[in-house]
């Protein structure tokens, strides 16, 4: 029991460090961090559990699979935030499976070595990236494609930021409206689109 919880206290602090000092210190937002460590910690567990229990092939294949087709169905979870819970639960079966066959120097450099690339993605090569933005739009006479650079100044003047791509979605020409997915450069991503909303 001393070794299943000393090896649940790493894995917590591994996810801690992914979590708190690299996505959300950088994401300013708190929503995903609760999400987060409860998978971590659900994953590390259910695998210890079921570490000792001899399952059939099927059973491991669904087992997985289920955590493959997650989906959170009142919101749908960013790409950015799905790529991060996919880590958590990678660092999470990690470390509670690999230490018995591996030893735990190789799983601590594990470990280390998708802190250091998180954080040098996260930090170093994706400082700048594009805002992407769903806009009600009322000046349909601008979608003309030979309006296109006209619709990219009226934009960039109404919402204050530097547009840099478009895409037009539904268009109502009964309450001559448009929807507009917009984007622009940011520095931080405390700002998303909602993936539910529809173009």
């Amino acid at each position: 029991m001393t070794e299943i919880a000393l090896h649940f206290a790493a894995s917590l602090l591994s996810c801690w460090i992914i979590v708190r000092l690299i996505y959300q210190s950088k994401a300013k937002r708190r929503d995903y961090v609760f999400t987060f460590m409860m998978v971590s910690a659900s994953v590390f567990l259910l695998c210890r559990m079921l570490s000792g229990v001899e399952l059939d092939l099927a059973f491991a294949l669904g087992l997985f699979a289920i955590f493959g087709i997650i989906r959170y169905r009142t919101n749908v979870v960013p790409i950015r935030e799905m790529t991060y819970l996919f880590l958590v639960i990678a660092l999470a079966v990690m470390n509670a499976l690999a230490p018995g066959s591996m030893g735990e120097l190789p799983v601590a450099l594990s470990n280390i070595a998708l802190w250091a690339i998180a954080f040098v993605l996260e930090r170093v090569m994706f400082v700048e990236h594009f805002v992407t933005k769903r806009v009600v739009y009322d000046r349909i006479e601008y979608l003309h494609k030979d309006k296109r650079e006209a619709l990219r100044a009226d934009l960039s003047e109404r919402i204050g930021e530097d547009v840099e791509r478009m895409e037009i979605g539904n268009v109502d020409l009964l309450r001559e409206t448009a929807v507009i997915k917009v984007s622009y450069r940011g520095n931080d991503y405390s700002e998303h689109i909602d993936p539910s909303d529809s173009m």
